[in-house]
C-alpha cells in the first residue's frame, strides 16, 4: 500500500501506518511507510528532529483525532501509542493518559466561605466569553472589563504558567468568565482555572481532541453551561461551575466531520459551526473524493436539541469522473464552517465563513460569506468572493498517482477561516467586515450580501493572507497578515489598520525583522487571531512573540518572546512556541494566551501563560 502523508494543512502530518502486525516495530513502520514523506520534498513535513519534539501523547492524538485518523482507526491503541512513542523518541510504554497527567497538586484547595458570607460565584465578573468576545465578533474587550490600559501594556509581566500535558499544538482559546479561564486542548481534556493562580477548578476529558472555543451560556434557571464541539463533531454542554456533563450530541456521520469554530450562544440556543478533515483524506489515491458538506446546527441550549440544520452547499454530492486510476469522484463538496458565527439578533439573522471546495464543480457557496435566519436557517443571501477555488491536499503530491484527486483547474486555497464580525460606525450603520486567505478584508451590506469595499490587505497563500482572525472597534479593522511560505526572513507577517467606513488603510507595519536566527519552525508570520483593547492591538506571532501596537501608529508597546521552558503551577513541564489559531484574551486586569503550535513543521509548544501588571 503506497503511504500518502494526508495531513500537510490540517495536522501534524504523521505518515499511513498499517495495522497488520500485532507487535509492530515503532522503527521498521518509520522506515516502511513514513520516510518518504518525512525525508522528502513535500513542502511543510515536520523532519524526524521536528517529530522529536511531540509528545507521544500528541502523535496519539493525531492518529486518534485529527488528520491521521482514518488510518489510526485501523491500529489498537497499543499500536498507536507504540508508533507514537518511536516517533517522538521515547521507550515503548511511555505513553500516558491525559488524566494520569493531571496531579493533586494542579488543583484549587477547597475552602469553606467565611462564616456568615454567600458562596463567591466564580462567574461573576469580567469576561470574554468565546472566541470573538461577543455576539459580534468584535474580539474587541471594553476599557472596564479589561482591566488594563495602555499605560499598563509595557508593564505586563508573567503571572503564572499552566502546562497542559500530552500536547505539542495549542487548542482552543482561553475564554474568561469571573475568576475563570476555560481552556480546551488538542487531546481533548477541557480545563477550568483559577485566573488569579492558575489552580484547576476542575477538568473533563471529551471523547476527541478540542480545539473549538468554550463559550458560557446562561439558562432560563439561573444555572450556566460551558459549550463546545470535539474533532468527532460533537457537542458537549457542561455544568460551568463543577464540570459536569449535562449533555452531548453528535452533529454529523461524515468519518472527517469535526468542530473547531466556537459555538455562538443567544436567547437559549447555540448555533453550530461544522467543518472536516477530508480536504486532507482527499491526498489518498484510492479515496473517492468528496463528499462532505459544510454546515450549521441550531440546538437547544438546554437540551441539546436540534431545531434546524443548514448545509452551506445545498445539493447532495453526486458522482462526477473517475480520476486517472478509475476511482471514482464526486462533488460538489466542502463549504467547512471553520469559525464561530455572527450574530445579528435585530434582524434575525447569523453571518457565517465558509471554505474553499474540495472537488469539482466548485459550489457558489465556497469562499463565500453568508446570512442565515436565526429562526429557521433559511439562507438569506450568499456573497462568494472567489469562484472556482476546488483544491485539496493531494494538489501539493508531486507524483501523478497523489495528484489523482487534485481538481482540474485547481483553485489557490484562498478560503475563509476567520470569523465574521459585525462592526458598528460611528453614524450607527452596521457592516459585515470578513478576511480571506488571499488577503483581502472585505466590507459588507447586512442587508443584502452586497460588497461595499475591499481592501488587498496583504500576500495571499495557502498559509497566508488573513487566517483566524482580526480585531474591530467603532472605527478600525485591525489585520495581523501570514505569508508563512515565504523564505524571505522579516517579509511573513505583519499588521495594517483599516477604515472601517471606507475600507482605506490607517496604517501599515511589516513584521518585525527576522528574530527566528535559522531555528526550525520559526517564522514571522502573523496568522494568529487579532485582540484589542482600548489604545492597543494584541498580535501573536509564529516566532513565539506576542506583540501589542499602539492603535493609532502601530507602534510596538511590549514584546514578549515566549519560547521559553517555564515552571508550571500544575508541575507539567511545559514550553512555549510558534503562535497562531487562537489570540490573546484579556479581562479583569489580565491577559491569557496559548503558546506552542507544533503543527504544520512549526515550533511546538504546551503552555497557557497568564500576565498581570503585579506578575508573581
Amino acid at each position: 500500500m503506497r503511504s500518502v502523508c494526508v495531513g500537510v494543512l490540517l495536522g501534524l502530518f504523521l505518515p499511513t501506518l498499517s495495522a497488520a502486525q500485532q507487535t509492530p516495530s515503532g522503527e521498521a513502520v518509520y522506515k516502511q511507510h513514513c520516510a518518504s514523506c518525512h525525508e522528502g520534498s513535500l513542502p511543510r513535513l515536520p523532519t524526524r528532529e521536528a517529530l522529536r519534539a511531540m509528545a507521544p501523547e500528541a502523535i496519539d492524538t493525531a492518529l486518534s483525532s485529527f488528520s491521521m485518523r482514518r488510518q489510526g482507526a485501523t491500529l489498537t491503541a497499543a499500536e498507536r501509542r507504540a508508533v507514537s512513542a518511536f516517533l517522538a523518541g521515547r521507550p515503548a510504554g511511555s505513553y500516558r493518559a491525559p488524566l494520569e497527567m493531571i496531579g493533586k497538586e494542579a488543583y484549587c484547595a477547597a475552602g469553606a466561605p467565611a462564616a456568615g458570607s454567600a458562596p463567591r460565584d466564580p462567574l461573576a465578573g469580567a469576561a470574554w466569553n468565546g472566541w470573538g468576545i461577543d455576539a459580534r465578533n468584535s474580539r474587541s474587550q471594553t476599557a472596564a472589563a479589561a482591566g488594563i490600559t495602555a499605560a499598563d501594556v509595557p508593564k505586563l509581566k508573567l503571572k503564572w504558567a499552566f502546562g497542559i500535558p500530552g500536547v505539542s499544538a495549542s487548542g482552543s482559546q482561553v475564554t474568561v468568565v469571573g475568576s475563570r479561564a476555560f481552556v480546551g486542548s488538542r487531546n481533548g481534556m477541557v480545563y477550568a482555572l483559577d485566573t488569579k493562580t492558575g489552580c484547576l477548578a476542575w477538568a473533563f476529558e471529551a471523547d476527541a481532541g478540542v480545539r473549538s472555543t468554550p463559550v458560557v451560556g446562561r439558562g432560563a434557571d439561573g444555572t450556566s453551561a460551558l459549550y463546545f464541539g470535539d474533532a468527532h463533531a460533537q457537542v458537549y454542554a457542561l455544568d460551568a461551575t463543577t464540570g459536569q456533563r449535562r449533555w452531548k450530541v453528535k452533529l454529523d456521520d461524515h468519518l472527517d466531520a469535526m468542530i473547531t469554530g466556537a459555538v455562538a450562544f443567544h436567547n437559549g440556543r447555540i448555533y453550530v459551526p461544522v467543518s472536516s478533515l477530508e480536504e486532507g483524506t482527499a491526498a489518498i489515491p484510492s479515496y473517492e473524493c468528496c463528499t462532505f458538506r459544510g454546515s450549521v446546527v441550531a440546538l437547544d441550549a438546554a437540551t441539546g436539541r436540534q431545531i434546524w440544520k443548514t448545509h452551506t452547499i445545498p445539493r447532495e454530492p453526486q458522482r462526477t469522473t473517475k480520476s486517472a486510476g478509475g476511482t471514482q469522484l464526486w462533488g460538489p463538496s466542502g463549504g467547512a464552517v471553520w469559525s464561530q458565527p455572527a450574530v445579528d439578533a435585530d434582524r434575525n439573522r447569523i453571518y457565517i465563513a465558509t471554505g474553499d471546495s474540495y472537488s469539482n464543480p466548485p459550489a457558489r457557496e465556497s469562499d463565500a460569506i453568508m446570512a442565515l435566519a436565526m429562526d429557521t436557517g433559511r439562507v438569506l443571501w450568499v456573497q462568494q468572493t472567489l469562484a472556482g477555488d476546488a483544491w485539496n491536499v493531494g494538489c501539493l503530491e508531486t507524483g501523478a498517482a497523489g495528484r489523482a484527486n487534485c481538481p482540474e483547474g485547481a483553485g489557490p486555497d484562498h478560503d475563509f477561516s476567520s470569523s465574521p464580525s459585525i462592526a458598528v460606525l460611528p453614524d450607527g450603520r452596521r457592516i459585515v467586515v470578513a478576511g480571506q486567505k488571499s488577503g483581502v478584508l472585505f466590507g459588507l451590506n447586512p442587508d443584502t450580501g452586497d460588497q461595499l469595499w475591499k481592501i488587498q490587505a496583504g500576500q495571499g497563500g495557502i498559509l497566508g493572507g488573513i487566517e483566524w482572525g482580526f480585531a474591530v472597534d467603532g472605527s478600525t479593522a485591525y489585520v495581523s497578515l501570514s505569508n508563512a511560505l515565504e523564505k524571505k526572513p522579516g517579509e511573513a507577517g505583519g499588521m495594517v489598520a483599516v477604515n472601517l467606513a471606507d475600507g482605506k488603510p490607517r496604517w501599515t507595519i511589516p513584521a518585525t525583522a527576522d528574530t527566528c536566527n535559522q531555528r526550525q519552525g520559526c517564522n514571522t508570520g502573523q496568522p494568529a487571531a487579532v485582540s484589542s483593547i482600548p489604545g492597543v492591538v494584541f498580535s501573536g506571532s509564529l516566532d513565539g512573540h506576542l506583540r501589542a501596537y499602539d492603535s493609532a501608529t502601530g507602534e510596538v508597546l511590549w514584546d514578549v518572546n515566549t519560547v521559553n521552558e517555564y515552571d508550571t503551577v500544575n508541575r507539567v513541564p511545559a514550553r512555549g512556541g510558534s503562535m497562531n489559531g487562537p489570540g490573546a484574551t484579556i479581562a479583569g486586569g489580565m491577559l491569557f494566551v496559548n503558546s506552542g503550535y507544533g503543527s504544520l513543521g512549526f515550533m511546538p509548544g504546551n503552555v497557557v501563560l497568564a500576565f498581570s501588571v503585579d506578575g508573581k
